[in-house]
C-alpha cells in the first residue's frame, strides 16, 4: 500500500471527514499538523504547488489535493487502485 500523508490543522472540518474516510478504508497515514510550525506549513505548500489550505493529502509521491478531491476519487472508484498501486 502506498504511504499517505495528511497536512493537518486542529478543529479543521474537512481534515476530520478525510482521516475518517482513510480509517473506514483501513488506510494507515501518518498527519502533519502545520497549525503551529512554520516551517511544517511552508513545506505543505511548496509539495502542494502552493496549496495553503488544510488539508492537503498525497498517496505516496501524487498530490491528491484536499477533502473534495479525496472524496471524489473515492465516488469515482479511483482511490482504492491508487492506494494499492
Amino acid at each position: 500500500m502506498q504511504p499517505v500523508e495528511i497536512y493537518t490543522t486542529p478543529f479543521c472540518g474537512f481534515c476530520v471527514m478525510a482521516k475518517r474516510l482513510l480509517t473506514q478504508k483501513g488506510v494507515t497515514f501518518s498527519e502533519v499538523d502545520v497549525s503551529r510550525d512554520p516551517d511544517r506549513r511552508q513545506e505543505m505548500m511548496t509539495r502542494a504547488n502552493g496549496g495553503y489550505t488544510v488539508p492537503q493529502i498525497f498517496v505516496g509521491d501524487t498530490h491528491i489535493g484536499g477533502c473534495d478531491e479525496l472524496m471524489a476519487l473515492d465516488r469515482s472508484g479511483k482511490l482504492d487502485p491508487m492506494l494499492r498501486s
